[in-house]
Parts: structure tokens; C-alpha cells; sequence
């Protein structure tokens, strides 16, 4: 089986489509696709987007043949197969709305992800629902008393009849699919996202955010049901007719060096990640390793997350330069499922730039003040671009009116790609949704030379005698004491008695000597008073205590939950 091919037969053409069934009618013109990888590296499957409209118009007639009404939604199990592919784009021409669903139970067990799964039927009011036969018997159990019209595994959907009936794809106003936010386990919120919002924003990264050119291609191993991985790299590519390699999600976990594998043999030039992503891969690299690629066509290295840390980003850069890559390739950006998914990127070529702002006048007063005195305490923060040319922006204070110069705030966004609401849920929708169209992202943020910088979640915000402090600083300083290894530190405040704030540190860990850890705590404890001038409550915890979305991403809140049940706990078992 050969993979499809980087070079297409179609001219080039990254915007203008209405619809994802517009494009996807596009591309098929030309020969690139989806091509499938196993966990060691070899393609098993390759969908040309050809054969991928053909076969998806044949299920969305079956599909209609079950009565399914115009609108209703879908529930897919987002493992990265063909399936979940022509699943979604069968929906597409359907005329109904996919809703792409968390894959794996490694995420938090067995029950709580049937739990998840369950959660998140109900909130989509989902019709039907499909999985592979892996995750089936959990589907099962989560669809159990909720009178969907067909529940079952793709081999059982592509065995019913097809409909007589003349396809009438999503248009521009319908729901082109519903994104469940990556915190929302337990209260999901589903973002409604239209034809003409995701197509405004595929347009702006293909086009002025990343700029993609014939010959490119992508490699991507990011869950289908995140808006990174479904938007920016599986309906991207599809709208800007590349080819693009996937594999599984836990399979980077497990062999990250697949990654770098598949950029090198099939000469990848654009791939997007995390930063523990590129944390990860260099941990599992050894020197030798290194020789084994050749990473010379990587243009577009993105960096998407809450935060972005230069560091770990450095050591890739360092460990790889002897395979070829290039450390200007690295494009920070900001982005959220709110907003379809992008929202800036770095210049392409200009690579990291980090700021180093005035630690004291950052909590003090949300002043940035910039400092290259080693001596002064001061946080590093990445800049992560301009906005795309669609986006108004706004930075305001915690009244509402834009902030002066050289001071952040919370950042509003307003524009074409933004959602219409959270399904279903018009509270939570008004709490960051104005009438006239500006969204709040809750992002703390502060703009210089017309990049937008993120500084931390509001929500996170730690507030010690009137001071500001961020966890980020606080988790950093543990992070970087021996023995406490980046992404085991988490931190966040609680309430005292008289309603004041304390902040709590929870550190993972698996030293079990008594002196060793009390070491630790007193190394951490004193660091923190030093750099920040606060006390920390600290705590060493077992490992996977600490909370992480179905993204990867830390849960500061849900840490904070699990923290407070593990001392209610402790104290009724006392």
C-alpha cells in the first residue's frame, strides 16, 4: 500500500469554500489524502480525498435511510481510523451535525470514561452514535436509556440500505460540527461552531497564518475530538488539499520518536504540538537516535497551549539541530475551540521570542515591565504572534474598559470564526458571549509590537495580600528543584476561615523516604519565599493525582477538587 502523494494535480486554493463539503468536492480532484500509520511506523491504510467523497456520500444516503432528522447530531468516536473520517464528512453531506467523542479509557478508568461518554450524549442530545469496535461496549453503556436511533460499530452502519434521496450538505449557517471543550468532563459545554466560522478560520491559518504552499505536507499524532488536531490539522489540510500522515495519540505517548520518524522518511513540513510534546520526544531520544533523521523540510514546527515555556522547546531545538532542524521553525500560537481555533501566530521564520517581565511589578499592579537584570525577579513569557486579520482584539480590565498601555488584562476577541454559543446552554453562553459579538476567552494577556502574550488563565489567578501570583511562576520554581520533573507541580489557592486566599502546591512524586521528602518540601517552600516572597502549603502526592483535561492539559481547577475531597477524606476517616 502506498501512502497518497505530497504533490496534488489541483491548483492550490486555500479559501472561498462555503462549506467542509465544498472543499472536501475540491480536493478530491486531486490525488493527496489521509494516510494512516500503525504504532510502528508502517501505513496501513490510505483514504485518497477521491475515494474519501466518494465513500462518504454512499454512508451519508444510509445514514439518512434511518429517519435521522436534518440537524440532529452524531456522536463519533474520535479514534484516528478512516472510520472517524467518513463518519464526520458522511454528516457533512448528510445534512447532519458530527459531534466527535473523547477516545480512551486510559484517560481516567474504565467507568469514568463511560461516565464521560455518557455526559456528553446527553448534552449533544445525539441521535445516533458509532465506534470502533475497541470502544464499543462503552458507547453502549453510556447510550444505555437514551433513545438514540442506532448505536453500533462502522461495519453495522455501512450495511444498511441507501436512501433515495438527493444530498443536501451543511450550509453556511448550520452547525458545521459541536466541539466539546477539552475541561468540560464533568459539565461539558459543546461549542457550536458553523460552516462559515470553521471555513473563516481554515482560510486565515492555511492562508496568512501558516501560509501553505504546494509540495507541503502534514504529520499530525493529536486527538480528532481537540480542536488542534480536527481543525488545525485534519480539516486544514483537507481544505488546503494536503496530504497528511496521522497516528495515534497514545501511540506518540508510547513511542514519540514515531513522530520524528514519519516527519523525517516521508519529508514532513508541517506539524503542530504541545510543549510537553517536544519535552517528550527529547527525553526519549538518545544521541544516537538523532542520526536516524533528517529533519530539514520541518518549515512549521507549531506550539499551541494555555502556556508556552521556552525551555523545554530549547533542548528540542539543541538535541535535534544534528538531524537538520531548525529552531526559526518553531511558530508559537494562541488559539481556542471558542474561536473555531486560531486566533495569532509567530511570523513564520522569526522562531521563539520570549519576554522577561518584572515579576514584582506583574503581581503588584498587572504592570509589564521588561528586565534583562539577572538579578531582579522576573517571568519568561513567549509571545505567540499577531492576531489573524479577521480578529478585532481587545485587552480590558476587570471593569470592563481597555487597559493602558503596558499592562495586561483579559483578552476579548471579536470576529467571523467565533462560536454562536455553547449548545444548549444559554447561562454559560451569556457569561462569556456579549450580544454584540465579543467573547472572552479568560485569558490573561498583554500586547507588544502587536503580538498578544499569555500570561495564565483569570480563573487560575492566586491572590496572597493583594498580590497577583500566578501558579505558572509558583509550579516553575518546584519544576525546576531536583528530583520534580516538569508537569508533576500544581498549583492553586484555597480559601482560609476568614476568606482569605492561601496558596496550595501539590507536587507528584514517587520518593517515599520520610527525610528525602521533607527535604524537598523545605528546598521548594524556601525557594518559593525567596523568588515570590509567599508561604505555600506544601503537599507531595502520589503520581497521576494531579488533574489533566482530555487534552493533556493540567487542571488546576480539578486538582483543586480532588485535593479537597482527598482531605474531606482524610478527616472523616480521623
Amino acid at each position: 500500500m502506498s501512502a497518497t502523494p505530497t504533490n496534488n494535480t489541483v491548483p492550490l486554493r486555500t479559501a472561498d469554500f462555503s462549506s467542509l463539503a465544498e472543499a472536501l468536492d475540491y480536493a478530491a480532484k486531486g490525488v493527496t489524502g489521509y494516510n494512516f500509520y500503525s504504532r510502528k511506523g508502517e501505513l496501513y491504510a490510505s483514504l485518497p480525498y477521491s475515494k474519501l467523497r466518494k465513500e462518504a456520500r454512499t454512508l451519508a444516503r444510509k445514514l439518512l435511510g434511518t429517519g435521522i432528522e436534518r440537524g440532529s447530531c452524531m456522536a463519533i468516536v474520535a479514534t484516528t481510523d478512516p472510520d472517524f473520517v467518513r463518519f464526520f464528512f458522511a454528516c457533512q453531506y448528510a445534512g447532519i451535525v458530527p459531534v466527535p467523542l473523547p477516545a480512551g479509557t486510559h484517560l481516567n478508568g474504565a467507568e469514568a470514561f463511560t461516565k464521560q461518554i455518557s455526559r456528553l450524549l446527553t448534552s449533544s442530545g445525539a441521535r445516533m452514535a458509532v465506534s470502533s469496535p475497541l470502544f464499543l461496549k462503552f458507547l453502549q453503556a453510556a447510550s444505555d436509556g437514551k433513545n438514540l436511533i442506532k448505536v453500533s460499530e462502522p461495519a453495522d452502519f455501512d450495511a444498511l440500505p441507501e436512501a433515495d434521496i438527493e444530498l443536501q450538505p451543511l450550509g453556511p449557517e448550520e452547525l458545521a460540527y459541536l466541539q466539546f471543550t477539552s475541561g468540560s468532563t464533568r459539565f461539558p459545554k459543546g461549542v457550536m461552531i458553523t460552516e462559515a466560522a470553521v471555513l473563516n478560520n481554515l482560510a486565515a491559518i492555511t492562508g496568512p497564518g501558516i501560509r501553505i504552499r504546494e509540495g507541503d505536507r502534514a504529520v499530525s499524532w493529536l486527538p480528532l475530538y481537540h480542536d488542534m488536531g480536527l481543525v488545525g490539522l485534519l480539516l486544514a489540510s483537507m481544505a488546503s488539499q494536503l496530504s497528511v500522515d496521522l497516528f495515534n495519540t497514545i501511540d506518540f505517548i508510547m513511542r514519540p520518536r514515531l513522530w520524528l520518524k514519519l516527519m523525517s522518511e516521508n519529508r514532513g513540513t508541517v506539524s503542530f504540538g504541545p510543549p510537553f510534546a517536544y519535552e517528550l520526544a527529547t527525553m526519549r531520544l538518545s544521541d544516537s537516535d538523532v542520526t536516524e533523521y533528517n529533519l530539514e523540510s520541518w518549515r512549521i514546527a507549531g506550539i499551541g497551549a494555555d502556556m508556552i515555556r521556552n525551555e523545554s522547546l530549547e533542548k528540542f531545538a539543541r538535541k535535534l539541530a544534528p538531524a537538520g532542524f531548525n529552531p526559526s521553525s518553531f511558530m508559537p500560537c494562541y488559539g481556542m475551540a471558542e474561536c473555531s481555533l486560531a486566533v495569532t501566530f509567530e511570523e513564520i521564520g522569526s522562531g521563539i521570542n520570549v519576554d522577561l517581565v518584572d515579576t514584582q511589578r506583574l503581581s503588584d499592579n498587572n504592570e509589564i515591565v521588561f528586565t534583562n537584570d539577572p538579578r531582579a525577579p522576573s517571568t519568561a513569557f513567549v509571545r505567540c504572534g499577531k492576531p489573524l486579520p479577521t480578529f478585532e482584539v481587545e485587552i480590558r480590565d476587570n471593569r470592563g474598559n481597555p487597559v493602558e498601555s503596558g499592562k495586561c488584562g483579559t483578552l476579548f476577541l471579536k470576529g467571523p470564526s467565533i462560536m454562536t454559543g455553547y449548545y444548549d446552554d444559554p447561562e454559560s453562553t451569556a457569561e462569556v458571549l456579549s450580544e454584540d459579538g465579543w467573547l472572552n476567552t479568560g485569558d490573561m494577556a498583554y500586547m507588544v509590537d502587536g503580538s498578544i502574550v499569555i500570561i495564565g488563565r483569570s480563573k487560575d489567578l492566586i491572590i496572597i495580600n493583594g498580590r497577583n501570583i500566578w501558579p505558572q511562576d509558583i509550579e516553575v520554581i518546584a519544576e525546576s528543584t531536583r528530583d520534580v520533573r516538569t508537569g508533576d507541580a500544581c498549583a492553586f489557592s484555597l480559601q482560609d476561615a476568614d476568606g482569605e486566599e492561601t496558596a496550595v502546591l501539590l507536587i507528584q512524586t514517587r520518593i517515599t523516604d520520610p527525610d528525602k521528602r521533607t527535604q524537598l518540601i523545605e528546598t521548594i517552600h524556601k525557594n518559593i519565599s525567596q523568588e515570590l516572597g509567599i508561604d505555600v502549603s506544601i503537599e507531595l502526592v502520589p503520581r497521576n493525582t494531579l488533574v489533566r483535561t482530555s487534552s493533556g492539559k493540567l487542571s488546576r481547577s480539578g486538582t483543586r477538587k480532588v485535593y479537597l475531597q482527598l482531605k474531606e477524606g482524610a478527616r472523616m476517616a480521623a
